[in-house]
């Protein structure tokens, strides 16, 4: 790990972000091998996903955020509160705005503003939309530890990245087995699926590189990528992973989830 923290910060969340991007691509690359995924199968991955956006939403952002808040003089509860609040809005903006379709819903359920776009496009927006908050929450982390902040360390950073890496894997085959079904060519599902996840190492080194050049921003900037990840598990994968009529696997793929998140935090953090 000393190579890593001779590099910049921002080329730390890009690496980072890279990461999950990849591990979005190999879930794409499962419609090589498969047409379509057991439903309570996908379930679970859904849960598994929504699971570990919950526990790095706390452990990750919102814990260092209050302590942060303290060390640095500022009321503690206030920034995030602010921070938030501000993120799950900012995402609720765009889900109002962008044209999108979630998983197991009919074209005329597509949300945002109306278009004629393919379903398959509207499919890849979804997933695109919650990359957002995951790579922003990846660079921020990063960028926390590069200010010199107590409360957080270069491995509680890599644990964040490797947890949305872990529950990115579902996401790509959420894209590409969809698309499949529809009699897209398996080239064009995996290029679909893997290009949802580039949005992420775009977000990585904008957060990174924000908390850098104004540090008293960091409290408001960690809690900001945690109102937007609950925002988009609340909103989209705890729905989707509970809409079929076998909902134990994914609460019990949602509590491994949390666990995994969980156990890489506190064991690398």
């Amino acid at each position: 790990m000393n190579w890593l923290t001779e590099l910049h910060p921002v080329l730390q969340a890009l690496l980072a972000t890279l990461f999950t991007w990849g591990v979005t691509a190999l879930g794409s690359a499962g419609v090589f091998f498969f047409k379509s995924v057991n439903r309570r199968v996908l379930d679970a991955m859904l849960g598994f996903a929504a699971g570990v956006m919950i526990a790095a939403s706390f452990w990750s952002l919102l814990a260092p955020s209050i302590e942060l808040a303290a060390e640095m003089g500022m009321v503690k509860w206030w920034p995030p509160l602010a921070g938030f609040l501000a993120g799950a809005l900012f995402l609720y903006g765009i889900d109002r705005i962008l044209p999108h379709l979630h998983l197991n819903l009919s074209l005329d359920q597509a949300e945002g503003i109306h278009t004629h776009w393919k379903r398959s496009i509207l499919l890849i927006l979804a997933i695109t939309l919650h990359n957002i908050p995951e790579g922003l929450a990846v660079g921020v982390a990063f960028g926390a530890v590069a200010a010199g902040i107590e409360s957080t360390s270069l491995g509680g950073a890599i644990a964040l990245a490797v947890g949305i890496g872990l529950q990115n894997f579902p996401e790509g085959m959420a894209v590409s087995l969809p698309l499949r079904r529809e009699g897209i060519s398996r080239w064009k599902c995996f290029w679909y699926g893997q290009a949802s996840g580039l949005v992420e190492p775009v977000a990585g080194v904008i957060g990174a590189a924000a908390v850098l050049m104004m540090r008293p921003l960091l409290p408001y900037a960690l809690a900001f990528a945690a109102g937007a990840m609950i925002f988009v598990v609340v909103e989209e994968l705890i729905p989707e992973s509970q809409s079929s009529e076998k909902t134990d696997v994914a609460t019990l793929g949602a509590i491994a989830g949390f666990a995994v998140m969980m156990l890489l935090d506190v064991a690398l953090g």
